[in-house]
């Protein structure tokens, strides 16, 4: 061999040498990034029984659509309230402070919770459900209030039992649809178990008497199972036996509170006799603000009705100042911006990773835009005035309080949604 050929040789060896130390070197840096097949396994059954959800980020949208009405809500809710609050309470911020606390308190709970593993919700949801089982009890024994039991009294604040209710059947359904979702279209798993869980409900609800909660865990209860799969053949046959129920209640007396609601439905603004004109007002000042309101609005604290003509205006009513101060395009901008809320939520629940989560989102998120829609059938006297709050816009701490704890179990849903983020 030559020289010349050593000296290739020698090279060919060294260059072989130089590439495989590189390679053990760049294995070496790398791999205290790689992690073995176990332990992926681990670190995922780890992340599925953590407390803490370590997916991405919560989905900006959403949260950002649920800051904007809680802000608008908040300003309307103030001018809405302040007369009432001067005359009554003798502070015109009375109203304002309360819920601003509320508010404080209800967003820093969204927000924790959406750290949270929603997937720990599975296997309470039959507690959470007996605890408001305990709680529609729990304020039947309680001092009444106007005539009603649905408040258990904490010091100067009050829990009004029903909003656990409402979360406690969203969250059971999610449980069990998820749980039996293969075996809903019998009806030993859907019809069976919602006749149950609704009957002893409305039954508890209706003795508080708290009719128009009774509406909306109906239709909750039949939302959850149907999404779960139950056939559409039961919707029909359920439907027939509450009417048969509501009929024999009516025989019987047990819709006494419910008929004195009702009386004035649909006759606001027909003047019959004396008692057909008090019943009816809330609502004729409720028509009256609206109308007056036209396309634009009077401007913003320019209502007229909010001065004692519309009773407790704060509360369920509030959405009838909205329209006389910010007129039909205020109104409608609103509504437009809840329908967005609701279709966000959907949206990230139908991509979540699971069936319980698909099924708690769409519950909770349907929750919203069912309060939206009957709320505004109330104050327009489409439907009878039963006393349904305006989701983040009517005065109440457990009502605004728990929604935002809801909506922080969405976030929570959205972190491990598979959806590009925004």
């Amino acid at each position: 061999m030559t020289s010349f050929q050593s000296m290739v040789l020698r090279a060919d060896v060294n260059r072989i040498y130089d590439e495989k130390y590189r390679d053990e070197q760049h294995y070496k840096s790398e791999k205290r990034f790689i992690r073995p097949e176990k332990n992926r396994g681990r670190d995922k059954k780890n992340k599925k029984r953590g407390w803490i959800v370590r997916g991405m980020g919560i989905d900006l949208p959403f949260c950002l659509i649920i800051l904007v009405l809680l802000i608008i809500g908040m300003i309307m809710m103030f001018s809405a309230s302040y007369p009432v609050a001067y005359y009554t309470m003798n502070d015109s911020y009375y109203y304002l402070k309360r819920q601003l606390i509320f508010a404080v308190i209800g967003v820093a709970v969204m927000l924790g919770l959406s750290f949270f593993n929603y997937n720990k919700l599975h296997k309470i949801a039959p507690l959470v459900l007996g605890i408001s089982y305990v709680a529609l009890l729990l304020v039947l024994v309680l001092p009444s209030n106007n005539g009603v039991h649905r408040w258990i009294g904490v010091g100067t604040f009050g829990i009004q039992a029903s909003e656990i209710t409402k979360f406690a059947i969203v969250l059971f359904f999610a449980h069990w649809g998820s749980k039996y979702y293969n075996k809903m279209q019998y009806a030993k798993y859907s019809i069976v178990p919602g006749v149950i869980i609704f009957g002893t409900t409305a039954m508890l609800l209706i003795l508080e008497p708290h009719f128009s909660c009774t509406v909306i865990v109906f239709i909750l209860t039949v939302l959850m199972l149907y999404i779960s799969g139950m056939r559409v053949k039961y919707i029909a046959v359920g439907a027939v036996g509450i009417i048969a129920v509501i009929i024999v209640l009516w025989l019987t007396g047990g819709l006494g509170y419910a008929m004195t609601r009702m009386g004035g439905w649909g006759q606001a603004l027909v003047y019959t006799d004396e008692t057909m004109w008090q019943d009816t007002w809330q609502t004729r000042n409720s028509l009256y603000a609206i109308g007056s309101g036209g396309l634009w609005g009077l401007g913003l604290g320019q209502s007229r009705q909010k001065y004692l003509y519309l009773p407790e205006p704060q509360n369920d009513f509030v959405f009838a100042i909205v329209c006389e101060e910010l007129g039909f395009i205020g109104a409608v901008i609103i509504l437009l911006i809840f329908a967005l809320l609701v279709w966000r939520g959907i949206t990230l629940s139908l991509r979540a990773k699971d069936k319980f989560g698909k099924l708690l989102g769409i519950g909770l998120t349907a929750q919203i835009g069912l309060q939206v829609i009957l709320n505004i059938l109330v104050i327009t006297d489409w439907l009878p005035n039963t006393g349904i709050s305006l989701p983040f816009f009517s005065y109440g701490g457990s009502s605004l309080i728990m929604l935002l704890a809801q909506m922080g179990l969405v976030l929570s849903i959205s972190r491990t949604a598979n959806i590009e983020k925004q």
